[in-house]
């Protein structure tokens, strides 16, 4: 590795105290000279105030007095917008056809999931009339930032998360909004929000196929899209409208999830189907889509999201559903045709 490269990754590790976000993350270094007696370092300033930069060029400064004895050192911050530096490999769209299938915990447990395994991993809380990524999380720090982007807010485990309950003055304020301002929103929650690099980020959207997730659809590069149901027979006819939307707008769908799918009673080793058979089947053949997991009721799960500790749990079937989604995404990828 020459010296530049060391540089580079020395720097990438300074973290900006009280948000547990690296430089590395962020992706705001952006160029590195190094000269005989001279090295120049160009560093974004996007979503940083004023004494986050003074901050960060002290101790930048510290770090190249110890890296390489130079005569001079440049520090130049330049502002970029976030859409420049966003790397984003990944975005999964987590909808549903209706509301109250689960559709947020099961964002929040595929980003767990990822995070586990490894990923670097955000969540995008689309639902911004009913935002509850937050609460699972047990997050209420306010974003920081700047006129040019919003910073944020990283979980417990390292899970960047963005959410409108975190800019509100509290969260049970009440979001009323018509549907352009809230498409303008998510779009903001996209271009304006500092996410970096990242390898998954999870897009938790409102239900049905209104204004919002039309927006996602239209505006933002998703990879593909996961859908949520429940086991009820009007569930599984109104998901069939979304694998139509899904379609009509040309968005692959990575795979089907049942939540709510069964009650487990380990006193007699028995799966209750509390809300009626498995429709499974059905959704998988309406979608032409494989089923990533059937999610149980789990009040353990209920308590921890409750708790705002989701990311405690540890239950075998959220890994699966994780490592399908994987395999689902990196399969669509060979069959992507060469340029």
């Amino acid at each position: 590795m020459d010296k530049k490269e060391t540089l580079r990754r020395i720097l990438e590790d300074l973290v900006l105290p009280e948000t547990g976000l690296n430089l590395g993350r962020l992706n705001l270094v952006r160029e590195i000279e190094i000269l005989d007696n001279q090295i120049k370092l160009t560093v974004a300033s996007t979503g940083l105030s004023p004494a986050r930069q003074e901050w960060l060029k002290n101790q930048i400064n510290e770090i190249l007095k110890k890296f390489h004895d130079s005569e001079r050192v440049d520090i130049e911050f330049k502002e970029f917008k976030a859409a420049e530096l966003n790397q984003v490999k990944h975005i999964i769209a987590v909808i549903s056809g209706k509301g109250g299938v689960g559709k947020s915990v099961v964002s929040s447990l595929l980003a767990v999931a990822l995070n586990r395994r490894g990923y670097r991993v955000g969540i995008l809380d689309a639902d911004l009339t009913g935002p509850s990524i937050p609460r699972m999380f047990g997050l209420a720090t306010r974003p920081e930032g700047t006129e040019s982007a919003i910073l944020p807010v990283l979980s417990r485990t390292g899970i960047e998360v963005m959410s409108l309950n975190l800019m509100l003055p509290g969260e049970e304020e009440a979001v009323i909004w018509r549907g352009p301002v809230i498409s303008g929103v998510i779009r903001q929650f996209w271009e304006g929000v500092l996410w970096g690099n990242q390898d998954y980020l999870i897009v938790d959207l409102p239900p049905g196929t209104a204004d919002a997730p039309l927006t996602v659809m239209q505006s933002i590069p998703i990879t593909g899209i996961v859908i949520v149901f429940t086991p009820q027979a009007l569930t599984a006819m109104i998901v069939k409208k979304t694998v139509k939307m899904a379609k009509t707008m040309g968005k692959r769908i990575l795979g089907v999830v049942e939540n709510m799918s069964y009650l487990y009673i380990p006193e007699i080793h028995k799966r209750m189907e509390i809300f009626g058979p498995s429709k499974a089947d059905q959704i998988i053949e309406a979608a032409q889509a494989p089923l990533l997991a059937r999610l149980p009721i789990d009040p353990v799960l209920t308590k921890l999201g409750d708790e705002g500790l989701i990311e405690r749990y540890n239950a075998e079937v959220v890994t699966q559903m994780g490592d399908a989604l994987i395999r689902q995404i990196s399969g669509a990828e060979r069959q992507q045709p060469m340029d």
